[in-house]
């Protein structure tokens, strides 16, 4: 318990990174902004020339934003504005990640994007990928928006100890909850569920539960042949049009 988010959090501080990929990316802003408890946080903008909608990716537990220049760099060049940000404690962002500290900081992102006088706030999607998932779901409590797309993710912190360390109660001294399952019941809005179905992290059978979860409309997209950490790569076409396909959907609701 002592190390608890030792084990939770691996995240990469800059330099480290592929942060001088940016330089060439076309209209890539950084941008900065602040917690509610002061902490400074980096973020990256990325503009599409005719946006169909704004996401706000929340990513996962390791590595910092510069290593998904490639997803950030794709989704917008299908159509979307994209921002994603860095919690506190990776990237550039100051401070020491833990639970409600990188949900602070993900209802910090979506304001400060809801702010911008360059995006339709009523057109927002929040896309959280695995730890992120949770984030976004967290975010989404607390804030309007249109839709909310979840990749890879879990249904709560006790459940991925489960399957983790099955021969260990983990799951029984853990102060981290990441209880999406509880939160998502009280979200009424549409969300789209991604998953690998070869998911060696965060087995499809947890975003199942979560899935089972949520209110309608939902739908539940399953790539297949995907692990944790290469969705994006191995859906490719797929995983951007399910997304693409997601957002016009939303204005029929």
């Amino acid at each position: 318990m002592l190390f608890e988010e030792r084990f939770i959090f691996f995240p990469s501080t800059y330099p480290d990174g592929d942060y001088e990929d940016a330089a060439a990316v076309k209209n890539l802003e950084d941008c900065w902004f602040t917690a509610e408890d002061g902490v400074k946080l980096h973020g990256w903008f990325a503009r599409a020339d005719t946006p169909i909608a704004t996401l706000v990716m929340a990513h996962g537990n390791a590595g910092n934003l510069s290593h998904r220049l490639p997803m950030i760099t794709a989704l917008r060049d299908v159509g979307f504005h994209v921002f994603m940000f860095d919690y506190r404690g990776y990237g550039r962002s100051e401070g020491s990640p833990n639970e409600e500290g990188v949900y602070r900081d993900g209802r910090a992102a979506f304001d400060y994007v809801a702010a911008r006088n360059d995006v339709d706030s009523a057109s927002i999607i929040l896309l959280g990928t695995s730890l992120g998932g949770a984030v976004a779901v967290d975010v989404a409590t607390h804030r309007k928006t249109a839709g909310l797309v979840l990749e890879s993710t879990f249904s709560s912190a006790k459940d991925v100890a489960r399957v983790a360390y099955p021969f260990l109660p983990a799951q029984f001294i853990m102060r981290s909850e990441f209880d999406s399952e509880e939160k998502i019941r009280t979200i009424r809005i549409p969300t789209l569920f991604i998953h690998g179905d070869q998911d060696s992290i965060i087995p499809i059978s947890l975003g199942r539960k979560l899935f089972n979860a949520a209110n309608e409309p939902k739908q539940f997209h399953t790539i297949l042949g995907a692990d944790h950490n290469d969705i994006f790569w191995v859906g490719g076409k797929e995983y951007l049009d399910v997304i693409r396909s997601f957002a016009p959907s939303l204005k029929q609701q």
